[in-house]
């Protein structure tokens, strides 16, 4: 089984990040989630990140960096996760696709609130 290729923001502002909720019917529904989606054949983490965070939160970043890359089996589906951090950007962060989404400390991140695999995410901001 091969892995789908995501590419992740993690939009910090004072101390918050912006997460959305995963619709429903969507692999690993009803969870909150950072932002980002798979990364389209040709295209960079970097171009699939740009892209992403403009079609679904409506913000353009000026600069990311690099945070981690993992991978996680979820036993239906296998993930690879390119994660930046983007404190750099403009817009106002907004769920454009009509996803419920908000600014949340980085304190009162919970590992159950979101899917697997952003466990070492999570441990990153709060330990950064």
């Amino acid at each position: 089984m091969s892995h789908v290729n995501v590419a992740v923001g993690v939009v910090v502002k004072d101390q918050a990040v912006f997460v959305c909720k995963r619709a429903a019917d969507a692999h690993q529904g009803n969870l909150w989630e950072f932002p980002g989606g798979k990364i389209e054949a040709g295209e960079s983490p970097e171009q699939g990140l740009a892209r992403e965070l403009f079609e679904e939160i409506d913000i353009r970043i000026q600069d990311a960096q690099e945070l981690i890359t993992l991978t996680h089996d979820y036993g239906d589906k296998q993930v690879r996760l390119h994660v930046y951090k983007v404190e750099s950007f403009t817009g106002e962060a907004k769920g454009k696709e009509g996803q419920p989404s908000e600014w949340r400390a980085i304190s009162l991140l919970q590992y159950n609130d979101f899917p697997a695999a952003n466990k070492p995410i999570i441990d990153g901001l709060k330990n950064s």
